[in-house]
């Protein structure tokens, strides 16, 4: 089927989108973790997360409960003792091309702010089965597979039965998790398949399939029979550390018996590490087992820790992914959308074509310098080639989800084509769209009076990290703005909704199209309900650019009411108190100062708001702060250069003890951490009595010197 580019999804669209992925990766888990008959390829497989991340990025209100990205594997099948991994399984971030792999690279250095070089590692992804060997005083005592990364399938009958495995370590830890990959080598599959037609047994559709099938069988016996091996390239529980680097590590795994790839190697740079990447993927098919990508990790243990981890992924590593299929296809068309901050969205509308198993019909074109053939700062791409409607375009899906054109034909160019004039005036409303300096993005400035933009603000505001108004969705957004008897122009015209329609006898809700009494009534309680909202909601909610859901999290925070928050935005303009109290918030920046105050100083915009404040009851801040840390619930200011952490590493260590960091030292300020060069704040701290400490007093203070 076609797939509809993400920019050019409503929000009814994206929540049946996220709804069709989560059930698609679920299914896909599931063949592939418990049925070991993947339906699907590992390209399509991750083509289907990163659309799911795409929709979820672009209607973050919409994420779903049992959201795939939140989640690792599948759940244990039946038949299956379960194992609770005392370290989680974590899956891996994926690269798909050298930008990433820099990206991730550079992401490392700035939150580490690490001087000189960082060593990485680089091994082969084998692509296999992930499995967890648990040693106690050098006995093998348990295996178990990933599972959900929470809990896995314990599988210790079957791991004793493959050679590569150690049953009994001497000279190691009383603790000892090792973990790697359970894999079968193209010999030992194509031998498999042949005794299994031999005896009538169940074809192997590849080694990966064959090797999972494998190692989860019910009966040893027949895991016995199968020629599984092992690749060990982690760890997880350790009463002792194994070494001082992720190299050292996996010598020492490979000194104490266990297989471990020969092409690991230590890399210094991004530049090394795509060496690296291009040397093992012209291999590949001569290796003798299936790989995937490249695995990066930093090499020093020391700076893993300090990295840490995200939700489902460590930060230290990623995985970079071979690419997966291209094809050409003819350009028809570029249609011009308009999201509800006025960006003009381009996207290519193409001649159907199959790419990865998907018949794609758009694709992305990002912004008009992309479409000229050039990046953000000017530089070329593609060879400086622009694209043009008519062209013969290359699209590629390497698990970027929403598709891209990577080239262009020039040969086939048509000789009256003509470069795309990127439209100066909004195609919507007709006002003029501009850039503004060293933004990418061309905006229509008709504000209110756009209706794209009037809808689109009105999706976000009942979207469901903001007002979430259960049968206020898109299609009823759209009625309801187009709607002569009963419209809804603005946030307040929802809630002035029922009174409306009950002076409103001749053509009341409850006798219209897609509406009876049961839904028009249910729909004006949902309404209702959300009457008394939490500040940071509706900060959110009001659609304001620049600040999403943790910006107004963070102010909603710091101002605690509305009350303050709206004198706050009103009085503000740059260099009065209200202005530099703004700015001083960690987290808040002259860009976003300047894009709230904006909105608040319009006119159109503030009449909006007030209309619509009338109609609520909004709840204050109430700061809950963890009790069980010696800064939890403390008001912490850093300044100066931080020699040992980065700002961000700071700032995430404090947060997560429960302290509140401040960007600026106040009476309310309870310690400030001053580096090398702190200046103003410092002074400011020392008039107030404020309790100041060097960086190495606060690494004591929280138990990290």
């Amino acid at each position: 089927m076609s797939e509809k580019a993400v920019e050019a999804l409503s929000e009814d669209e994206a929540r049946a989108e996220l709804a069709r992925l989560a059930a698609e990766i679920a299914a896909a888990n599931d063949a592939y973790h418990r049925q070991d008959a993947p339906e699907i390829s590992d390209a399509d497989y991750d083509a289907l997360k990163r659309r799911n991340a795409a929709v979820e990025a672009r209607f973050p209100a919409l994420k779903r409960a049992d959201s795939p990205s939140d989640q690792v594997g599948a759940p244990v099948a039946d038949g299956f003792g379960k194992v609770a991994h005392r370290v989680r399984m974590l899956s891996l971030e994926n690269a798909f091309d050298e930008a990433d792999v820099t990206d991730f690279v550079e992401r490392v250095v700035k939150y580490l702010n690490h001087a000189g070089p960082i060593a990485f590692t680089a091994e082969p992804k084998i692509d296999g089965l992930s499995l967890s060997l648990r040693y106690e005083g050098g006995v093998l005592v348990q295996a178990a597979t990933r599972g959900d990364g929470e809990v896995g399938e314990n599988v210790t009958d079957n791991a004793r039965t493959i050679a590569d495995i150690p049953q009994h370590l001497t000279g190691v830890p009383e603790v000892l998790e090792v973990r790697g990959e359970v894999y079968m080598s193209h010999a030992d599959f194509a031998a498999l398949n042949a005794r299994q037609i031999t005896t009538g047994g169940k074809i192997f559709a590849n080694p990966r399939n064959a090797a999972a099938g494998s190692l989860r069988q019910l009966d040893a016996a027949i895991t016995a029979a199968r020629p599984l091996r092992f690749f060990a390239y982690a760890w997880g529980e350790v009463s002792a550390p194994l070494a001082a680097t992720q190299f050292g590590a996996i010598e020492r795994l490979a000194a104490l018996g266990f297989q471990t790839n020969p092409l690991t190697t230590r890399c210094d740079g991004a530049a090394d590490l795509i060496t690296q990447y291009r040397r093992i993927e012209a291999m590949r098919a001569s290796l003798g087992y299936d790989i995937d990508g490249v695995v990066y990790k930093v090499d020093d243990l020391g700076l893993q820790a300090r990295l840490g981890f995200r939700s489902t992924t460590p930060r230290w590593a990623i995985a970079h992914k071979f690419p997966a299929e291209l094809a050409w296809t003819e350009l028809l068309g570029i249609d011009i959308q308009v999201g509800r901050t006025g960006a003009l969205s381009p996207v290519a509308r193409l001649r159907p074509v199959t790419v990865g198993g998907v018949v794609v019909s758009n694709a992305t074109l990002h912004n008009e310098d992309y479409i000229a053939g050039r990046d953000s700062k000017g530089q070329e791409i593609r060879g400086g080639k622009d694209i043009r409607i008519g062209d013969w375009v290359q699209i590629y899906r390497a698990g970027d989800v929403i598709p891209k054109i990577a080239d262009v034909d020039l040969s086939r160019r048509k000789i009256d084509a003509q470069p795309y004039e990127f439209p100066h005036f909004c195609p919507e409303c007709g006002s003029p769209a501009l850039r503004e300096e060293g933004d990418s993005i061309r905006r229509c400035t008709g504000g209110l009076i756009c209706p794209a933009q009037a809808v689109e603000r009105l999706r976000h505001f009942v979207s469901r990290n903001a007002f979430d108004i259960e049968g206020l969705g898109t299609k009823q957004v759209e009625m309801f703005f187009r709607d002569a008897d009963l419209p809804v122009k603005t946030p307040a015209d929802i809630f002035t909704l029922a009174k409306r329609d009950a002076g409103n006898p001749l053509k009341k809700l409850k006798n219209r199209d897609g509406f009876g009494e049961t839904s028009a009534a249910k729909l004006f309680a949902a309404i209702e309900a959300r009457r008394t909202i939490p500040l940071d909601r509706l900060i959110f909610a009001l659609g304001i650019r620049h600040v999403g859901e943790v910006a107004a999290q963070v102010l909603a925070r710091h101002y605690g009411t509305w009350e303050a928050f709206e004198a706050m935005a009103t009085r503000a303009a740059p260099g009065n108190p209200e202005w530099e109290g703004l700015l001083a918030i960690d987290g808040v920046g002259q860009v976003l100062a300047e894009s709230l105050t904006a909105a608040f100083h319009n006119p159109g915009e503030r009449a909006a708001i007030d209309a619509l404040v009338v109609e609520l009851t909004v709840e204050p801040v109430v700061w809950k702060a963890a009790t069980d840390s010696p800064v939890a619930g403390k008001t912490v200011v850093f300044t100066g250069t931080l020699e040992k952490m980065t700002r961000a590493e700071a700032k995430a260590r404090a947060e997560a003890l429960g302290a509140k960091v401040s960007g600026s030292v106040s009476a309310k300020t309870d310690l400030l951490v001053a580096g090398p060069g702190a200046g103003s704040k410092a002074k400011e701290a020392a008039r107030l009595g404020v309790e100041t400490i060097d960086e190495d007093a606060w690494l004591a203070l929280i138990g990290q010197a």
